[in-house]
């Protein structure tokens, strides 16, 4: 059959179809007149349709197999050459029907005598509500044109049964087995907790209202329109980095950028406008064949391939149909869990946080910006969950447990129970640890550790009261810039610092200046030779970036001084890792200072410098640094992945190496001691101090300053108080001088002797 005459004959079976669909007849008389048209425009002898009804297939119209059997036969879905296609969703084209392992014959049918079987699903929003099937005496494999020919009647049937409610509620049936029982899923913690609510998917799928087309041209117009905007998205992406910086990304955009000028999928598309089809159940159309495809995949770098055509086909729907809101712009309804291919943190933010209870990404890694944001606003994210589509629906409730990186999907009630049990305990504890909100942090032997929080938004600064914390040990000034889309004008950064400032009261705030590049990538701030770094978190970042770009650094330092006009600034720069950084970073500070004073401007009563030990060099160095430090930060996280040299990005290292191992233990008592002759206060910040058996291991190497988790400061402190920091020390310097083979059980088991609860 030549091309033309396929677009021809499709597009014929389409008009007869807008007939009947047009004409008062009731639902059965058109579906009995449907497999007429079908039967005699593909010159096939016997033309079937079978629909969901109490979760069987049923036969509800034929030409050519006995009327007797209409609403008679009934099949599984599973069962038989129908309930296989209506199982998984796919096509099936057979030259001899009888020989299919699944085929099963149906003798009040009278079907006997037919030997070719070609079959495709009726999909309504991703669920085969029925099949439609084409039978004929002669052993034969139908063409191609005609297998298309039948997937666009089966669109126009979906949107039939859905409009004369020929099917049972959809919620409960017409759903494949795979989307119905319990499945558990695994992916990558990336920021722990417990959360449960409904499956809500950031991009929502387009429905389809309208299948077949009025004008073919205005159609095929608006799909050239939506490509081009398509394209330009793609080619904007790419300019900015959106997507963060090389490896996979990279791939991720040349695929889209491939598949996005692919002349095949545009052909494709054209081809099923041609038939008659609106744009939108073009685009459908096309996708269903793809994810057809995507089933008999055994590749999984080709099945990767085809999720992002499948990503890009829904960009390109909700383009050409104008629903381009995501989840966030039409509000959750209530608890809810969001699923998400990536997102970035500006995203995040524009969702209501008393609803939204964690976060699911296909993609996603340690460090995306997104989990930056999200473990500071305490939501639990998983990630690098394949296929989520595939395998959640819209409205499904999940039990989402960031501690173990599992997510429970269409639980049956005894999981659900166990689960709020965990999530009652969790409550319970916090209640507990809310009451020591007022309860200074003193240990048996009467030494005040000082316990401060992290912070970085706005919005954290109310759990400085709840928590009862002793001031903001780190304010992260980067989230600011990582939600913006332009480099933040001075007067807003001036805004927030003073808001903060003014929040905090008389408890003292650590601002670190901004820390970006490496992995926290801003479209409108790169390296000025465009290229990607191969290692980020050892490239062009946080000092090292303001340094050079000293106009960012003039700007917040210009910022952070106004702000803190009559009151005492903490400041402190990140990454240094040679003393001559500090002092070229503090100079900022004096010239803009100058400035202000010339302006007369108020000005801060005091200001406090100090550094982060983040790049183990530093240390080296730090009795020359020291005498000019107020005071001295640890970033355990960044100094962890540089000591052991393992990218705590990757998930195959990420529980590798123990924050309570002999050289790190060793590392950060060197520290202490180096310093102390200075008076130089020094304070641990990142994860590591919000554990308890690490901030126990912590305040026995003489560290008596941990700034962690909002969450975290009420264990801790219930902690500090139960310690005897002379024996823990006693205890340490003996580990340290011979370690045990596991120091982290030595630690345990020192602190379980002694009723001291850890982790």
């Amino acid at each position: 059959m030549a091309m033309l005459s396929a677009v021809a004959s499709a597009r014929a079976i389409l008009t007869s179809l807008h007939e009947v669909m047009a004409s008062r007849a009731g639902a059965q008389a058109k579906l009995n007149l449907i497999v007429e048209v079908i039967g005699e425009k593909l010159d096939s002898e016997v033309c079937s349709i079978y629909l969901l009804r109490e979760g069987m297939l049923e036969l509800f119209a034929t030409r050519g197999l006995n009327q007797a059997a209409v609403h008679v036969t009934r099949m599984a879905v599973g069962e038989g050459l129908v309930g296989t296609i209506a199982a998984n969703i796919e096509t099936l084209n057979l030259a001899e029907a009888a020989a299919h392992p699944d085929f099963a014959f149906r003798p009040e049918t009278g079907e006997e005598r037919f030997h070719s079987f070609a079959g495709v699903p009726i999909v309504r929003r991703e669920r085969a509500v029925g099949v439609v099937a084409v039978q004929h005496v002669e052993p034969r494999r139908y063409e191609e044109v005609e297998i298309e020919a039948l997937q666009t009647v089966a669109m126009v049937l979906s949107e039939l049964i859905a409009n004369a409610e020929l099917i049972d509620d959809e919620d409960v049936l017409g759903v494949p087995a795979h989307l119905t029982g319990h499945e558990r899923l695994k992916g990558l913690t990336l920021v722990k907790g417990l959360a449960s609510g409904v499956a809500v998917f950031h991009q929502p799928r387009v429905t389809i209202e309208h299948i077949v087309a009025e004008d073919t041209e205005a159609e095929r117009q608006r799909v050239i329109h939506a490509f081009d905007k398509m394209r330009e998205q793609i080619d904007r992406m790419a300019s900015q980095a959106e997507f963060g910086v090389g490896g996979e990304h990279e791939e991720v955009l040349e695929t889209y950028r491939m598949f996005a000028y692919d002349e095949g999928w545009t052909r494709r598309i054209n081809d099923a406008i041609d038939s008659g089809l609106t744009a939108e159940a073009a685009i459908e159309r096309v996708q269903q064949r793809t994810r057809m495809r995507m089933r008999q995949i055994d590749d999984p770098l080709l099945a990767d391939r085809m999720h992002d055509l499948e990503d890009l086909s829904n960009r390109l729907l909700r383009i050409v149909s104008g629903q381009l809101g995501t989840a966030a712009s039409m509000g959750l309804k209530g608890d809810a869990i969001l699923i998400a291919r990536n997102l970035g943190p500006a995203e995040l933010l524009e969702y209501d946080r008393r609803r939204l209870k964690g976060v699911i990404l296909e993609e996603g890694s340690l460090t995306a910006h997104v989990v930056i944001v999200a473990r500071a606003m305490g939501i639990p994210v998983v990630g690098r969950v394949k296929s989520l589509r595939g395998k959640v629906r819209d409205g499904d409730i999940l039990l989402l447990d960031g501690d173990q990186g599992v997510i429970d999907v269409r639980p049956a009630p005894a999981l659900v129970e166990a689960f709020e049990t965990r999530f009652a305990k969790n409550r319970e504890r916090q209640a507990h640890y809310a009451t020591l909100r007022d309860v200074e942090p003193v240990t048996r032997d009467g030494t005040r550790i000082a316990v401060l929080m992290n912070a970085g938004l706005r919005d954290d600064m109310p759990a400085l009261a709840m928590t009862g914390a002793d001031g903001i040990g780190l304010f992260r000034t980067e989230f600011q810039f990582l939600v913006s889309a332009t480099l933040p004008a001075r007067e807003r950064q001036t805004r927030l610092y003073r808001d903060v400032l003014d929040a905090a009261g008389d408890k003292p705030v650590v601002f670190r200046t901004v820390d970006i590049g490496g992995d926290k990538v801003l479209p409108y701030l790169r390296h000025n030779d465009g290229e990607t770094e191969e290692n980020p978190a050892m490239g062009w970042r946080a000092l090292r970036v303001a340094l050079e770009r000293d106009g960012l650094l003039k700007v917040q330092a210009r910022a952070l001084l106004e702000a803190a006009g009559g009151r005492t600034l903490n400041v402190m720069f990140p990454m240094v890792t040679e003393p001559w950084e500090f002092d070229a970073a503090k100079a900022v500070f004096d010239s803009q200072l100058a400035f202000l004073k010339q302006q007369k401007k108020l000005l801060p009563e005091a200001i406090r410098y100090g550094a982060m030990l983040e790049v183990p060099a530093l240390a080296e160095c730090l009795d020359v640094l020291a005498p000019r430090l107020s005071f001295l930060s640890v970033g355990t996280n960044d100094l962890t992945q540089f000591l052991f040299a393992a990218d705590r990005a990757n998930p195959k290292l990420a529980e590798r190496y123990d924050w309570l191992s002999p050289a790190i233990m060793r590392f950060l008592r060197r520290v202490v001691q180096t310093v102390a002759p200075h008076g130089t206060d020094v304070t641990v910040c990142g994860e590591m101090g919000g554990r308890r058996l690490e901030a126990l291991a912590l305040l026995g190497l003489g560290i008596t300053r941990l700034s962690i988790t909002p969450a975290a400061v009420g264990p801790v402190k219930e902690l500090v108080r139960k310690i005897d920091l002379r024996e823990i020390r006693e205890a340490m310097d003996k580990w340290l001088a011979e370690p045990p083979r596991d120091l982290r059980s030595a630690i345990a088991e020192w602190a379980f002797y002694r009723g001291i609860e850890c982790d």
